[in-house]
């Protein structure tokens, strides 16, 4: 059994519990769990709506990666820098340049050319096309409820409080879809990948967070989703999957958009 062999449900809340631990064990090593009680109502409050987006988000993500390829559901998922630039400016009153405003055309341009008409179709039971899409849209809105939540606490133990609202959504549906007892027969070599993944993933929260707590949401989220160049590089390597030349210049395309955003 492989980490895609595992249903998407049990590696979210797997990934969960490793993202918590690391993160709350950051906390206490650089000493801001005594800010828990200077956050302020609203602060808690965006701070949990920003869990439950990351864990529907996760949700729809690995939904998707079950179904679909690695090459084709990353470029949807990271499309939701679109919508998250468009929110930023509605809601946090953010700017946007000519620039920024063409890079958002690209994004949007390569990520269609990333996407062939037949991967609309379902594929192995379900279409993967809506869940990656589902993924996006809850991206977007994790970002600016992120971004609204984190102002008021330290970024650090902001990210452990929203760890914990992930961790109970997805455990939550782990045992909803009936699919606890698939634990105990994820081999080792599985669960290493899963451990990983969830490591990066705390790290990765840190630095985003930290990052969004000090600059503006429009800029901080191009920079995070340029690792679908790592994904797709990492997809090569581990699954075997090429891009085609349309899909080539669709990746090409989100890259160039997304370096006009931050121009």
């Amino acid at each position: 059994m492989g980490i895609r062999d595992i249903d998407s449900t049990v590696v979210t809340a797997l990934r969960t519990v490793v993202v918590t631990v690391f993160a709350w064990l950051m906390v206490f090593l650089i000493g801001s769990q005594s800010g828990i009680s200077e956050i302020s109502s609203n602060t808690f409050l965006f701070l949990f709506l920003s869990g439950l987006t990351t864990g529907a988000s996760w949700l729809c993500y690995f939904k998707a990666l079950e179904k679909g390829n690695v090459n084709k559901v990353v470029p949807i998922d990271k499309s939701s820098i679109v919508m998250t630039v468009i929110l930023a400016v509605l809601i946090l009153g953010e700017g946007l340049s000519p620039w920024g405003a063409a890079g958002i055309v690209f994004i949007a341009i390569g990520t269609m050319a990333m996407i062939e008409k037949k991967d609309a179709e379902k594929v192995a039971g379900g279409p993967w096309l809506l869940y990656a899409i589902g993924s996006a849209v809850f991206a977007a809105l994790t970002s600016i409820f992120g971004k609204v939540g984190i102002e008021g606490v330290e970024s650090t133990l902001g990210t452990a409080i929203r760890t914990l609202v992930v961790l109970a959504m997805s455990w939550m549906m782990v045992y909803v879809v009936g699919k606890q007892d698939e634990i105990r027969g994820i081999p080792r070599k599985a669960m290493g990948f899963v451990i990983a993944s969830g490591l990066a993933t705390g790290a990765s929260w840190l630095c985003f967070y930290r990052a969004l707590q000090t600059g503006p949401a429009s800029v901080v989220v191009p920079i995070d989703k340029l690792s679908i160049l790592v994904a797709v590089v990492f997809a090569f390597f581990l699954f075997g999957e090429r891009l085609n030349r349309r899909a080539l210049a669709g990746l090409i395309l989100i890259v160039a958009g997304t370096l006009m955003m931050l121009y």
